[in-house]
């Protein structure tokens, strides 16, 4: 199996309910065709470097996930369906970025236990 990274920007203008479901929806995707979904992160709300159908910003999402090649192409094809997506990236992570992804999420959870 190898180590996939998407990255995909929603239009601003969804409610938070509408933005989570559809990260739901892409999730349940991956797991439905048997990749193990290793990371979601909610980046929020951000500034776009340039507007992208009129749109000046948009909401931020990372799905870290586990599966083989042929799950990438289905996500992708639901990632263009879908008129709620502005822009997606799949990244197929070689060892050290999943080592580097790894640190970062220790990192990121050893913080969040420190603020509590």
């Amino acid at each position: 199996m190898n180590h996939y990274e998407a990255v995909f920007i929603l239009t601003p203008v969804l409610s938070d309910v509408q933005m989570k479901e559809a990260v739901e929806k892409f999730k349940s995707l991956l797991e439905q065709e048997g990749a193990e979904i290793v990371n979601v992160e909610n980046w929020g709300l951000r500034k776009l470097a340039y507007p992208i159908q009129k749109k000046s910003t948009g909401f931020y999402n990372l799905i870290e996930f586990n599966a083989e090649s042929p799950i990438v192409d289905k996500l992708e094809i639901q990632f263009r369906r879908d008129e709620r997506v502005i822009r997606f990236l799949t990244l197929k992570m070689e060892k050290y970025a999943v080592e580097y992804a790894e640190k970062r999420r220790k990192l990121k959870s050893t913080k969040e236990v420190k603020e509590n």
